[in-house]
């Protein structure tokens, strides 16, 4: 007896897998005004800087994110708001690069990156969009670092495809920028 209730139950869950592969790929969500959401919004894996000393040139801040596939629409737009920080942070908009995270050569293009000073924030549309299922990498390239040691958070929202879209906010990347003076004092 026992046997034959497992093989009922291996037979629904063999019948339900099967219905479940036939199923539509995730569908992003649209509201009855136009606006478009993500299925599943990005994420938000980590930020870093390669250089982190303060007033330093040559540094980029790299910002890596990961669209899920169940996303059910491409990644259309990314803003990057510095929201916590002494200094304001100016980046060089003609550096800013975005490929996909552990393949440099997979570039993606940008069509447009903008950035408002007033705001702290810098604006990137991605042409074309970027498919779900995607981990990326985004590097914006600083003039120079901040002149006031601390530190300094982004946060970054992702906008999907359509004229109204809503933008899902994915979290903070935190720098931490040091002065000459307070690495001295850090380890002892």
């Amino acid at each position: 007896m026992a046997v034959r209730s497992y093989s009922r139950f291996a037979s629904v869950a063999i019948a339900l897998s099967l219905v479940g592969s036939c199923l539509p790929a995730a569908q992003g969500i649209q509201l009855a005004d136009g606006t478009v959401y993500f299925a599943q919004p990005p994420s938000l894996l980590k930020a870093t800087t390669t250089v982190n000393s303060a007033r330093a040139w040559g540094a980029t801040y790299y910002f890596k994110l990961q669209i899920p596939a169940n996303a059910g629409e491409p990644l259309q737009q990314l803003t990057i708001h510095q929201q916590e920080g002494l200094d304001s942070v100016r980046f060089n908009l003609r550096k800013t690069q975005a490929f996909e995270s552990g393949d440099r050569k997979q570039k993606f293009t940008l069509g447009e990156v903008k950035q408002d000073k007033k705001s702290r924030t810098v604006s990137m549309i991605f042409d074309p969009p970027i498919s779900p299922g995607k981990a990326i990498t985004v590097g914006l390239r600083p003039y120079h670092n901040p002149d006031i040691s601390g530190v300094y958070l982004f946060g970054v929202t992702a906008f999907p495809t359509g004229e109204k879209s809503h933008g899902q906010f994915l979290g903070f990347g935190r720098l931490h920028f040091y002065d000459r003076h307070d690495s001295f004092f850090r380890f002892y």
